[in-house]
Order: structure tokens, then sequence, then C-alpha cells
């Protein structure tokens, strides 16, 4: 044996899982296809939302929790501010399709919640226009992730911890055996007793049959602005968004950087033939409508796409996770498929993975997320 646990991929879910599983066992290694953190991956694109409020289902609720401690523990292992904690908002059409269902996920969980009306909403948050049909909902532990700092971050705590990382090492196979599981790069071959697979849009040839007809790779692009005014987009006066009002919807996040500010599309992922071809500039049609939606819901940024790019991530024909063992033999372990809603939970779902994988207890309530579920 080369180890107890292999972790492959080291984005945005194996990077955490590497760090949970280095707390448990001196026996672990990861794998990388290029650098942790590396800026063609699902972790692009500077910053991911951290919400605790959303619509749909309530079992998300206490992995949110233990996502949120679970940040702050990596600060303060690693030193670095990981979670920029502005608040959130959500918005929408008061009767539609969006605002009453997150209200009522939010009060099953019993979620902190402040709702604002289209004229709380001018006196407090003044840069958004609102249509008058419009309301809002605060989410106080809202925040912006640094993605790029949280990978590194994770893996920097984990090589501390003893792990072993082995970057520039994409695997091309993984074959279980009665011993172990057996993970090939080019002409080299490591055996480990179990495997988390963790590498996004590059997971599917990695997975048994039974999964790949419920699984694809798709394309998620961000797009980001100029303010009229810097100084109101800034993360003390600005949270983090996402709007659903009529035809039009988008999300962002403050100025973390203090000049550009994000603002994209919300749920315009469409399928791409692979991870490592995706296009990474915007179509005449993305363009336009990102700068429509932009003209209408932010007067006070320039209406003009400075900065835009995309990435892969593989979703689920059902859009949850696929957070489990691939097989009764409990040797390979998936974290993978998180349908471009993954971050946020980053860091619970690695403890999960990391906690399963090396039998060190499993967690309840979480049938819904695990592969088993495409079995026929």
């Amino acid at each position: 044996m080369d180890g107890k646990l292999a972790v492959i991929g080291l984005g945005s879910i194996g990077s955490m899982a590497l760090w949970q599983a280095s707390r448990l066992s001196d026996s672990v290694v990861g794998f990388e296809a290029h650098a942790p953190g590396h800026g063609r991956s699902a972790v692009g694109g500077d910053t991911r939302l951290f919400r605790m409020l959303y619509r749909g289902r309530p079992d998300y609720y206490p992995i949110l929790e233990r996502s949120r401690d679970l940040w702050a523990e990596l600060e303060a292992e690693t030193g670095q501010d990981i979670l920029t904690r502005c608040g959130g908002l959500s918005i929408g059409t008061a009767d539609g399709p969006y605002i009453p269902k997150l209200l009522e996920t939010t009060r099953i969980n019993g979620a902190a919640h402040q709702i604002l009306s289209r004229e709380e909403m001018a006196e407090r948050y003044p840069q958004h226009n609102l249509r008058a049909d419009d309301v809002a909902v605060y989410d106080p532990f809202g925040g912006a992730l640094r993605t790029d700092r949280a990978v590194t971050a994770a893996v920097a705590a984990a090589q501390a911890n003893g792990a072993t990382v082995l970057g520039n090492t994409p695997v091309s196979s993984i074959t279980e055996t009665n011993d172990g599981v057996v993970v090939t790069s080019g002409e080299q071959s490591w055996t480990f007793e179990r495997v988390i697979i963790a590498s996004g849009g590059w997971s599917q040839q990695l997975m048994p049959d039974y999964l790949k007809a419920h699984t694809e790779t798709r394309r998620i692009f961000l797009s980001w602005f100029v303010a009229r005014d810097a100084t109101q987009f800034t993360p003390e006066k600005f949270p983090i968004f996402i709007r659903i009002s009529g035809d039009r919807s988008m999300y962002g996040a403050p100025a973390v950087d203090s000049v550009t500010v994000k603002a994209t599309l919300d749920g315009r992922g469409a399928p791409t033939p692979a991870a490592d071809s995706v296009p990474r500039e915007l179509t005449e049609a993305e363009i336009a409508e990102t700068t429509e939606t932009v003209t209408e819901f932010f007067p006070g940024l320039v209406p003009s796409i400075v900065r835009s790019d995309a990435f892969p991530d593989l979703f689920t024909s059902d859009s949850q996770p696929l957070l489990g063992f691939f097989t009764e033999s409990g040797r390979i372990y998936s974290a993978t498929g998180f349908s471009g809603a993954g971050f946020k939970m980053a860091s619970g779902y690695g403890q999960i993975a990391a906690n399963e994988a090396l039998g060190k207890g499993g967690f309840d309530g979480l049938d819904f997320v695990r592969p088993q579920r495409f079995k026929n």
C-alpha cells in the first residue's frame, strides 16, 4: 500500500477532503492534474457565494451550518481571509417562483433572516434598482468565499498535517482489486486502501457506467463590471446577491478587489463536450443578455463587461451531488457532481467525505446525494 487514502482532484471539494483527511490519518495522498487552485477548474473566478438562505431541500441546512464553522476553522488554522462576511440578499417578485419558496425553506430551517420591502431596500441598498413588485430577504451570515485562497489554504494545511501532494499528475484510471484501488497516471501507479474522486468536470472517466448516463460536464460563465462610484460596491455596503425578477435573473458579489463587481446571469450552465475544451469567450447572445440585465438592475455599474471567463463543472440529472461510495465494496468514494452549487458547502462536504472514506463514521440524512439513487 502507498497509503490509506488517495484524493483525486484538489479543487473545490478535493482540497477540503484532503485537509479533513489529514486530520484523521497520516497516510493521505492528493493527486492534482495541474496545481491546486488552478484557474481552469470550477475554482476559477475569484469568489463564490456563501449563504444560509436558499430555496429547495431543507436537508442542506445542517451541511451549511457545518461548513460555516469549518470556513472559520480553516481561516484560524492558516491565517488566511477566506470568507468575506458581508451579508447576503435574495431579491425577487413577492409572489413569484423564488421568494415564497425561499421563505418556506428558511422557516423550516429556522435560519436568521429579515424581509426588506422595496422602500427599505431603496434606503439601505440603493445600488439595486427594484421593480414595483420586488422584495428582498437579508441573510446576516452571507458572504463571498475567496475560492483560490480557500483551496490553496486547505492544501497547505493538509501538507502541514503530513499529507503528500502530487501536482501535475493527472490520473488516467483507477482499478479496484481484492486488496485495494490502483491509481494510474501515465506509466506510474500507486495502490491505496480507498480513493475519493473529487475531480469535478473531469470525473466522468473514473465513474462506473451506471452514473455516466446521469452526469454531464457543463460550462459556467462569469462576468464583471466597473462601478461608477466604487465606494458604493465595497463589501461593507454591497452584500452578495441573488435576484430572480420576472424574466431576468442574476447573482453576484461586491468588489473584493476594490475595482470590479461580479454580476453574472443565473442558471445558464450549458453542456460542453469536455472539461478541457470549455469555450472561454462569451457569445454575442450572452454578452447582450448580461449587459441588458445589468443596465436594468444596477444603474451604478457601467454596462460594459470588463472581464469574463468560463469554467467546467459536473452536473447530475437531478442537480444533487454524488457523495458516497460508488459500490458496496466501500473502496471508491465519490465527491463530485455538485452541479455548479457546491463551493459554499465545500468544507462541510469535504469533512463528510473524509470521515466516511476513512471509515471514521457515517452521516445520516444524506440519501438524496448518494450515488446509489441512480442504480436501476
